[in-house]
């Protein structure tokens, strides 16, 4: 029998039991596909990230509790809380490589944590598009984005974001990751909410990899590079951000919650 050491982290928060919980497990080399996804459907969390050390740096992926994916940001964030504050990384900067998403950096300055992320791009949908968005939240969007992997969608207000009651059938109609709703924050520069049915989160607590494609839209609107940023999940987070044309800095702070064992 083999043992894992497991860790589970909440991000992008300063207190237990709010932001966005993920498991990150340390390994000697890879597993195998199917296991990693078993353990990260055991484990019930949005995100359990793996790494695998790289020389001084790790390669990273990311499973979700039904599918791998490409970026997940409170996960690396999490991974660099574990390597720094927890098994003693020497260094004020980690370097993570993911076949998937390229190099990403994570640095830390004082208790906070800022990870590096390439900027995505975004695509203005045409204005019947928005009919389908509608549909998923009842409520007519001012525009709306396609990334990547996400549709981001801008509404009026923030208390709308706060109220909103989306319909997870139709938005698991969409074709991408999920739907990124955002408006103009009240007391910070902008606040969303994620929703991801399609991967197996119905809403996910905080959304690093989303912040990617708030950020460049975000910033132009307001005209400024640093932006402070909330999530406004049940749970809630906060971001601090700094936008750098191609690439995307976003930072929070991280919390141990509990580490364990996997006997395999």
């Amino acid at each position: 029998m083999s043992k894992i050491k497991l860790y589970q982290v909440d991000a992008f928060t300063s207190t237990l039991f709010s932001g966005n919980p993920a498991a990150v497990c340390v390994l000697d080399s890879w597993l195998d596909d199917k296991l990693m996804q078993s353990i990260s459907s055991e484990n019930n969390l949005a995100e359990t990230a793996f790494l695998v050390p790289r020389g001084k740096d790790y390669e990273i992926r990311w499973f979700t509790p039904s599918i791998e994916v490409d970026l997940c940001g409170h996960a690396t964030l999490a991974s660099a809380f574990v390597l720094f504050d927890v098994l003693g990384y020497s260094g004020s900067a980690i370097k993570f490589y993911s076949l998937r998403s390229g190099l990403l950096t994570v640095t830390k300055k004082d208790d906070l944590l800022m990870m590096d992320f390439p900027t995505d791009d975004l695509e203005l949908l045409a204005e019947e598009q928005n009919a389908k968005i509608e549909a998923c939240i009842g409520l007519k969007p001012i525009e709306t984005y396609k990334g990547k992997t996400d549709f981001i969608t801008v509404i009026e207000k923030e208390s709308d974001l706060r109220n909103l009651q989306p319909d997870l059938h139709e938005v698991s109609k969409l074709k991408g990751r999920g739907l990124v709703v955002t408006a103009k924050g009240d007391d910070v520069d902008f606040v969303s909410r994620f929703f991801a049915p399609q991967t197996g989160i119905p809403e996910d607590p905080v959304t690093g990899s989303s912040h990617t494609s708030l950020l460049p839209l975000w910033s132009k609107k307001l005209g400024k590079t640093s932006l402070v940023a909330r999530q406004l999940s049940k749970r809630g987070g906060q971001l601090f951000c700094e936008f750098k044309g191609d690439r995307c800095l976003i930072g929070g702070n991280a919390k141990l919650y509990l580490t364990g064992e996997i006997y395999l």
